[in-house]
């Protein structure tokens, strides 16, 4: 697949789109940049998990929301266009209660309203956790 990015891009800047908010403070981590997809991790602690011991499915679809609308945003020319979440769903496939969590974002569709992003969790056995679909509105910014 080509490169999909707006802009140039770096592992830097993308870490920085979060730097403040909600996710930054669940532990996410982007660790890589691809041309068409993002990658990052976060850790399974009492950030992560719910009251019974496992990951939170609330985790896995706010990380599953964050990585898409970062991903759509920087496919878009950010000074005329904001990408927002209209729509999302999940599956969760399995339990975790420990250990890192790898998820890695990518286009099902880019269009100019609007775009589809899948998100996959994989455990640190490569077992896949959960994969979610994120639909968002691409509009003008005001």
């Amino acid at each position: 697949m080509p490169r999909i990015w707006f802009d140039d891009i770096d592992l830097a800047s993308v870490n920085a789109l979060n730097d403040k908010d909600m996710i930054s403070r669940l532990g996410l981590v982007y660790t890589s940049v691809e041309d068409d997809a993002l990658e990052a991790e976060f850790v399974i602690d009492e950030r992560t998990r719910q009251p019974f011991g496992l990951l939170h499915g609330g985790v896995s679809c706010a990380v599953s929301e964050s990585m898409g609308s970062v991903g759509a945003n920087l496919c878009v020319d950010g000074r005329k266009l904001v990408c927002v979440g209209v729509d999302i769903n999940a599956s969760h496939l399995r339990g975790a209660s420990s250990g890192l969590v790898r998820c890695r974002a990518e286009p099902v569709r880019i269009g100019r309203s609007s775009q589809v992003w899948q998100t996959h969790l994989y455990d640190s056995r490569d077992r896949p956790l959960c994969v979610s679909r994120l639909t968002v509105a691409v509009i003008e910014r005001r």
